[in-house]
């Protein structure tokens, strides 16, 4: 590359010379030459101000198409879509290994091909035999899915070029393809965002609905670059825990539709099952009310769930370090719940074990819960089983005060539908008929109720 010469302009006058003097040649001023950075060769042929195309603008109100979602046979997982499957978009589904995520995928391809729109599945991981025996085995076998097994995703463009486009690609997974033009293994940052880009490319310019399957790491996050995130239209996450039946799908985020949105599915024998009413799942075996149990209505984008929240509280004798246990709960969360406790309503959890579980393995992250596991709390801690058919509901300060949140009318109507016929939570919810609601300011006035109550 040819090295740009320096030059010289003078302030004063705009003379230009080709080396630093003290004096300008041609106004005589002292100090006046400063040095001009020329533009160099590589800014000179990476100029991109003009040679290109004209763009086309449009109004927003421009008449078009409008693009029409296509269901994918599961409702619990058109749900958690939005609403089904959008032409053109890219969907990035990640999940712990062995939850379910290529046979979640695989029952969608199938109900979509049955209903005959071209499919299309290639797997990296796994050769077409094995994909084919996990089809038998889920009564999928006589689907008409078109199945492949390759990583080159210029061997797959090619093919894909040739045939006509699928309404769904799916690509299991992203961290196994490669592209020749880009130098690393398959799942380096380069090949993981290269590889992506051509995907989405093809899929946006055929109107084909792109599912790709993402790897995730130990802390649950999905692995390679997360611009990979940024690329794609919706993400979602398919939890659950290994020893129980119920798997979430979780959108984490959709441009085409609400965040946080969630569907349940039940592992079986013959694949993932819909769970239509999820909140049954998760209250199940409340026959006799016990002490430390609570009900706590979650709310999951628009769909409010039902969960148990339980708590045991344990004497230790004097000079033991008391331990505090939780699994479904933030535990920092816990331990500021136990100092409001203690400071605002003087209960005694310092010589006490305190154990909170969240029934089901359900993970919750609603600040809405507070109330409920003050209630467990309370309840375990004066052996004392609360009102039977009751739920619990509100965000606790550290003033020991019940705050309002999200969508309280939502929550209560649910616990109707599900024959509850009383709740607790903050003053400005609207109870529907058939409730009976009780509004709290303080915490303090539900130690009265649980703790003081014969």
């Amino acid at each position: 590359m040819a090295k740009a010469k320096k030059r010289y302009i003078c302030t004063e006058c705009g003379s230009v010379s080709h080396r630093w003097q003290g004096q300008c040649p041609d106004c005589s001023a002292w100090n006046t030459l400063a040095e001009d950075a020329p533009a160099t060769v590589f800014s000179q042929k990476h100029d991109l101000s003009s040679g290109g195309r004209a763009v086309e603008f449009v109004s927003l109100d421009a008449p078009s198409i409008p693009l029409k979602r296509r269901a994918t046979g599961l409702d619990e997982f058109d749900h958690a879509l939005g609403g089904g499957l959008v032409p053109g978009s890219a969907i990035l589904m990640g999940g712990d290994p062995g939850i379910g995520k290529s046979t979640l995928l695989l029952q969608a391809a199938a109900k979509i091909a049955q209903d005959g729109a071209p499919t299309v599945y290639v797997s990296g991981e796994e050769a077409a035999g094995q994909v084919r025996l996990r089809a038998s085995r889920l009564g999928l076998a006589d689907a008409p899915i078109k199945l492949a097994s390759a990583t080159s995703v210029r061997d797959i463009l090619t093919t894909l070029g040739h045939m006509e486009a699928p309404a769904l690609l799916v690509i299991d997974s992203i961290q196994t393809m490669h592209s020749d033009t880009i130098e690393g293994a398959p799942g380096t940052v380069s090949q993981v965002r290269g590889c992506a880009f051509e995907l989405i490319r093809y899929a946006k310019q055929n109107g084909v609905a792109l599912v790709l399957v993402g790897h995730v790491t130990k802390d649950g996050s999905i692995a390679g670059p997360r611009v990979l995130e940024h690329m794609v239209d919706v993400v979602m996450s398919f939890e659950g825990e290994r020893s129980h039946q119920y798997r979430i799908l979780r959108a984490l985020k959709n441009r085409f539709g609400a965040v946080d949105e969630i569907g349940v599915f039940a592992m079986a024998g013959k694949g993932l099952e819909e769970v239509a009413n999820p909140s049954m799942l998760f209250l199940s075996g409340r026959d006799i009310p016990l002490a430390g149990s609570a009900v706590f209505p979650a709310l999951e984008g628009t769909r409010p769930v039902l969960i148990e929240v339980q708590a045991l509280i344990v004497r230790l004798q004097s000079g033991a370090t008391p331990r505090r246990a939780v699994v479904g709960w933030d535990s920092g969360r816990l331990a500021m719940l136990l100092a409001v406790l203690e400071s605002r309503c003087g209960l005694n959890f310092s010589s006490a074990e305190v154990y909170l579980n969240i029934a089901g393995g359900y993970r919750l992250s609603d600040p809405a819960a507070d109330l409920a596991v003050a209630a467990a709390l309370m309840s375990a801690l004066a052996d004392k089983a609360l009102p039977n058919q009751s739920i619990w509901f509100g965000e606790v300060s550290l003033a020991g005060e019940i705050r309002p949140v999200s969508h309280a009318g939502l929550r209560l109507r649910e616990a109707a539908k599900l024959g509850f016929t009383s709740g607790c939570g903050p003053q400005d919810a609207q109870a529907p008929t058939g409730l009976k609601y009780r509004g709290l300011k303080q915490l303090s006035n539900l130690v009265d109720q649980v703790v003081a109550k014969e």
